[in-house]
């Protein structure tokens, strides 16, 4: 029984947030797909919450809809300032794949996106804090 269950994980896809070179308060937050074929009806849903001073904190949750993200291509899913950093960050993910409902979320915890967890971002050729 179990046998007939598919096993729907989202692999080869990534989150990626990127400084701007031009302006530092700015960073860019991008939407990779790894795979060998294009993904479809792609919906994010970000948002920022915790505590500040104290205080909780809960940003907006925004959304945002791709029809389609070519295979090994990427796309800018939005602008995120610095000071969002100190809260935690969330970007949940789903998409249509081979037919089939998929989805993720990925979540930069608070202190995540500092430069000791830079890596090389495919595509872009820059540097920045990366989850797949």
């Amino acid at each position: 029984m179990m046998k007939d269950i598919p096993d729907l994980r989202v692999k080869d896809l990534a989150i990626a947030i990127v400084p701007r070179t031009e302006e530092k308060e700015l960073w860019d937050v991008y939407i990779i797909n790894f795979k060998e074929e294009p993904i479809g009806s792609v919906f994010v849903n970000s948002r920022g919450y915790g505590e500040l001073e104290g205080e909780k904190i809960r940003t907006t949750t925004l959304r945002h809809f791709f029809e389609q993200i070519a295979p090994l291509e990427m796309e800018q899913i939005e602008p995120i300032q610095m000071e969002l950093f100190e809260l935690t960050n969330e970007y949940w993910v789903s998409f249509m794949y081979n037919g089939s409902m998929y989805d993720k979320k990925y979540v930069f915890v608070k202190g995540s996106i500092d430069e000791m967890n830079f890596t090389r971002i495919p595509f872009l050729d820059r540097k920045g804090v990366m989850i797949k």
